[in-house]
């Protein structure tokens, strides 16, 4: 069976009809990208809107504190200081050397005239030889009234008590020969001599001055120290003792010579921390042999420490310090600022060491904003290409 054809009025209509199709798709097409396009820059409006109201932040990265020299105040003593005090009274008879002047052990410093110790000495040596005579009498008549007794001239109890009175009689000899060798060791002391090659580097006395026995401070004679070779006293705070241990090096700058240093070497510790300024003293010893450094005087003493500790350190506009303590703004991976607390270990001027808080890797904003708290968003700067250079 055929099936009919179609009529000619359909067959006009469609090639009609698609010409107001596509003009219909194509308006439908301009309105829909219209829309996007309004929608796409309303976003890009909003993001840069929202970009604006973000603060700008420079961002720097921790860097390694270098190794630095530890340079700290110490006083310069000398290797051997003896105070001169006279051991007997008297006057002053004469003085042999002077300040500044080197001298030998065993030399005389000076003579004191002792007019009370020689007539004790002479009382006692006057002593003396009664007492050994009263000795030698008692003595021998002890041993006659003894040949007395094998006889039965005498009683053995008279002979025994004469034996008695001759061991007392020896006894106080001894007694006044002990006193006469201590008056003797006393006029020795009569001559002030030195204890050891130096230098007399005081004098407070003089000619005709009265004298008394006694070692209390300021009431010394002389001063003699040796000077070939200067003890050094250096308080190193506790942190940075860790680099200093016997043997180890310094170099000593005094005012009187600058632009000259001498080396020093440390001989001991003291192994205790003084609670007062949180330091340990240390021993170290210079060579003097030239003579230009003096006893008493103030010296800069460098250490040459290294950085056992690897610490970081900031410059202090880094920094946000407030009632809750010291605090960096650290950012996070979407430029979140995270308020992390830190605790400085040293300052260093242009950088501030910390001892905890801070690792290499972490981005720290550099004069964070005011106000600034964890969890705000910040927009980061760029680099400036002189800077990313030379980084």
């Amino acid at each position: 069976m055929s099936q009919p054809s179609p009529s000619p009025s359909s067959a006009a209509r469609r090639p009609r009809r698609l010409p107001v199709v596509i003009a219909l798709i194509i308006v439908i097409a301009a309105v829909v990208a219209g829309l996007v396009m309004r929608a796409s820059r309303a976003h890009q409006l909003e993001a840069r809107a929202q970009s604006r109201s973000l603060p700008t932040v420079a961002v720097i990265h921790p860097t390694p504190v270098p190794a630095d020299a530890l340079e700290l105040p110490g006083r310069v003593e000398a290797w051997s200081r003896a105070p001169i005090y006279a051991r007997v009274s008297g006057y002053l008879k004469r003085w042999n050397v002077d300040i500044g002047q080197p001298v030998k052990a065993g030399q005389v410093l000076a003579e004191i005239e002792t007019p009370d110790l020689d007539q004790e000495l002479s009382q006692a040596q006057a002593e003396l030889a009664s007492a050994r005579s009263d000795a030698a009498i008692a003595k021998a008549s002890a041993d006659r009234w003894q040949r007395l007794v094998d006889t039965r001239l005498v009683s053995r109890q008279d002979a025994e008590e004469r034996a008695a009175t001759s061991q007392s009689r020896a006894a106080t000899a001894q007694a006044l020969s002990a006193n006469m060798a201590r008056a003797q060791t006393l006029a020795r002391y009569k001559q002030l001599v030195a204890p050891f090659d130096g230098v007399v580097t005081a004098r407070n006395t003089d000619v005709g001055a009265l004298i008394n026995t006694g070692s209390s401070t300021g009431s010394e004679l002389f001063v003699v120290s040796d000077l070939s070779r200067l003890r050094v006293y250096v308080s190193v705070p506790q942190r940075q003792l860790a680099a200093i241990a016997p043997g180890t090096k310094a170099e000593l700058v005094v005012p009187e010579h600058p632009g000259k240093t001498y080396e020093a070497t440390v001989q001991s510790l003291s192994q205790a921390i003084d609670s007062s300024s949180g330091a340990m003293l240390v021993q170290l010893a210079v060579d003097n042999a030239a003579g230009e450094l003096l006893p008493g005087a103030y010296a800069s003493v460098r250490f040459e420490v290294a950085n056992a500790t690897n610490a970081l350190g900031l410059p202090p506009s880094a920094l946000i310090v407030g009632k809750g303590g010291v605090h960096l703004a650290v950012l996070d991976a979407h430029d979140k600022a995270q308020l992390r607390e830190v605790r400085i270990s040293r300052d260093l001027g242009s950088m501030v060491e910390f001892a905890e808080g801070l690792q290499a890797e972490d981005r720290v904003i550099d004069n964070p904003p005011d106000g600034i708290a964890t969890g705000d968003g910040v927009r980061v700067a760029e680099a400036a290409p002189e800077k990313q250079k030379a980084g």
